[in-house]
């Protein structure tokens, strides 16, 4: 079963080994990233600290079969790098009936984006995109880590409108 899609421009790191992985009950973790499965170094950066009870997969996007994740055993968390890579999961086949929940953990701040929390920032096209995705059936939340309070698709764009 896929218990959190989230998005996290920095992929498998220390955040999630350490907050999310426990917090799920994870036992498996797909990197759906095409830049990270070109790159045997992405790869092994990633995996360098991971315990080995930890299953860790990293793949094209393309190659994703979001319904074997969703029919698995195992608690799988996806990991996806952005809200375009988001959108790409969704023509492939991600459902909410196969992950009800995305998370949005961090999109670094670049030009044209908007802070929507500490550690995200989206563009006004992504946030067209998360809306979206919420009216398809997706529950979206911003959040860094567990323990952080969740902010839903409705409080984004509040503070998406409101900053400068």
């Amino acid at each position: 079963m896929i218990s959190l899609v989230r998005i996290d421009n920095r992929l498998l790191h220390g955040q999630v080994l350490e907050t999310w992985i426990p917090k799920l009950g994870a036992q498996e973790v797909l990197v759906a990233d095409d830049e990270a499965a070109r790159s045997p170094l992405a790869r092994a950066a990633m995996t360098l600290c991971v315990p080995s009870e930890l299953c860790v997969r990293v793949e094209p996007l393309a190659l994703t079969d979001f319904a074997a994740l969703a029919a698995s055993k195992q608690r799988v968390l996806v990991l996806l790098r952005d809200v375009p890579a988001l959108v790409e999961a969704v023509h492939r086949g991600l459902s909410p009936v196969h992950a009800p929940k995305i998370n949005l953990g961090n999109v670094h701040y670049s030009a044209g984006r908007k802070p929507v929390s500490p550690s995200v920032f989206l563009t006004a096209d992504e946030l067209g995109d998360l809306t979206r995705l919420a009216a398809s059936g997706f529950d979206l939340e911003a959040r860094a880590i567990p323990s952080d309070a969740p902010a839903g698709l409705d409080e984004l764009a509040r503070r998406y409108a409101a900053a400068r």
